[in-house]
């Protein structure tokens, strides 16, 4: 069982405090002020990491998709329209990235193609994010995993198979240096299907870290996590739930981020490391019961 591994400045794993990802993805709507004040957002809420999402739309999205005509508040554009739209450029990926160092605040991205992964490396990111839409992009993984990043997955909406099929490249190339996280796809996800015993399972099954990314409206799921053995966390987070975007609702505003934080880092003490010892002040109440 690998034990822990090394994101950024700081190590993770079952003996340490648990990592959270604010994961702003599109919810800033193309809108770098928005990102800006998501980020201060995850600075001041004690959040680890800021995570974005890169892609190349002309590659990622489906075919049979890019024409679809689609309301924004731009006014009514094709699906790849607003896809482009919304999408960073690296004059702004590069203030994300100063704007982010002088915090300091940790920040990455999901990739979604190759020619993003190239993108996303040119700076000092502390680990790299596969979607669970890209697990079964073998290429992807690959390339990904050759990189020496840690690799955080994201299992959601993929059969055991698949799953043993994206380690099994992810063992042999990146020298386990990889968490998998748990995830329903669904946004946002019934609370009845979240089935948080996955965690369990997929620990036991591959011997590494997992990690938890939560797409429900409730918050306690995610607070719950640790006790499955979660080492990361992520959930989507958002200035208003009524923003346009279909991730808004099922994201964290600022509030929720702040008890998030609070409370899991507290599940995390009460969790305990499961060795049943009798602490010292039981060791009084023992020496006055029993003599």
């Amino acid at each position: 069982m690998v034990e822990k591994i090394k994101i950024g400045n700081r190590f993770v794993g079952d003996s340490e405090p648990v990592y959270l990802i604010a994961e702003i993805g599109i919810n800033h709507n193309g809108d770098l002020q928005i990102a800006k004040k998501l980020i201060d957002a995850a600075w001041a809420t004690g959040w680890d990491c800021a995570k974005f999402q890169k892609r190349t739309p002309d590659l990622c999205v489906p075919e049979k998709q890019k024409d679809i005509l689609r309301q924004t508040p731009w006014g009514e554009m094709t699906y790849i329209e607003y896809k482009k739209k919304i999408e960073f450029s690296k004059e702004e990926y590069d203030y994300i990235n100063h704007y982010c160092s002088e915090k300091p605040l940790s920040w990455t991205a999901s990739v979604w193609d190759l020619p993003s992964l190239e993108f996303i490396l040119c700076y000092d990111i502390p680990f790299i994010k596969i979607p669970s839409a890209k697990i079964s992009d073998h290429v992807l993984l690959k390339e990904c995993s050759l990189t020496g990043k840690p690799l955080v997955v994201s299992t959601g909406m993929s059969t055991l198979k698949e799953v043993d099929d994206a380690v099994d490249i992810l063992s042999k190339n990146s020298r386990n240096n990889f968490i998998l996280m748990h995830v329903n796809s669904t946004y946002p996800a019934k609370i009845s299907e979240l089935n948080l015993r996955i965690i369990t399972v997929l620990r036991e099954r591959y011997n590494c870290l997992v990690g938890y990314s939560g797409h429900e409206y409730e918050m306690m799921p995610s607070v719950m996590t640790p006790i499955y053995g979660a080492c990361i966390i992520e959930r989507h987070v958002t200035l208003d739930h009524k923003m346009w975007g279909t991730d808004q609702a099922a994201s964290l505003e600022v509030r929720g981020m702040d008890f998030l934080a609070k409370r899991v880092h507290e599940v995390k003490l009460i969790s305990g490391d499961g060795i049943k010892t009798i602490t010292e002040d039981e060791m009084k109440i023992r020496e006055k019961l029993r003599g």
